[in-house]
This record gives structure tokens, C-alpha cells and sequence, in this order.
């Protein structure tokens, strides 16, 4: 398993196609690394800071990712991704 954190300033910005519930809270559904789509396959957790929202998710391509939400700026980031463990032999 490999985990990436990204803070410090290596934070990677992200495009995020999201729902908005009736509270107008946003969930993530998909997100873009790249030009590759990633969907959100359960949400894990989600808590508020001072300034930005998180969300802990499990995507479709096996990763674990915590995503920040930045309420001044409307902008998502990856703050990290855990990479699921390698597929080993029997």
C-alpha cells in the first residue's frame, strides 16, 4: 500500500462533478485526475474545518482518497491517496 499526502503547498488540484443535496451540500460523485475519471464509490467520512470542507472517499480505481474543499476560492484538491495493496499470487 502506498499513501501519498499532499500539503505544504503539493497539493493537487482537481476538477469534481458533485451532487448537491438538499442541505446544498455538495458530495463528490467523480472527480478528474488528468483526463482520467474517477467515481466515488462510497463516501467514507466528511468533516468542516475553519475554512474548507473534507471528504474521505473510496474512488473506482482501487485508491482511498481525502479531498479538500476550499469555500473562498470554490476550488477541490487531493490532500491524499492511498493506493490499494498489490494483487499477490496464490
Amino acid at each position: 500500500m502506498r499513501v501519498e499526502r499532499f500539503h505544504g503547498g503539493r497539493s493537487m488540484k482537481i476538477r469534481v462533478v458533485c451532487y448537491e443535496g438538499y442541505k446544498a451540500e455538495e458530495t463528490p460523485r467523480a472527480f478528474l485526475l488528468g483526463e482520467h475519471r474517477v467515481e466515488v464509490l462510497r463516501v467514507l467520512d466528511r468533516w468542516r474545518g475553519e475554512d474548507h470542507e473534507y471528504v474521505k472517499l473510496d474512488g473506482s480505481d482501487g485508491a482511498r482518497y481525502i479531498l479538500r474543499y476550499d469555500r473562498s476560492r470554490d476550488e477541490w484538491e487531493i490532500q491524499m491517496m492511498e493506493s490499494p495493496p498489490p494483487l499477490t499470487g496464490r
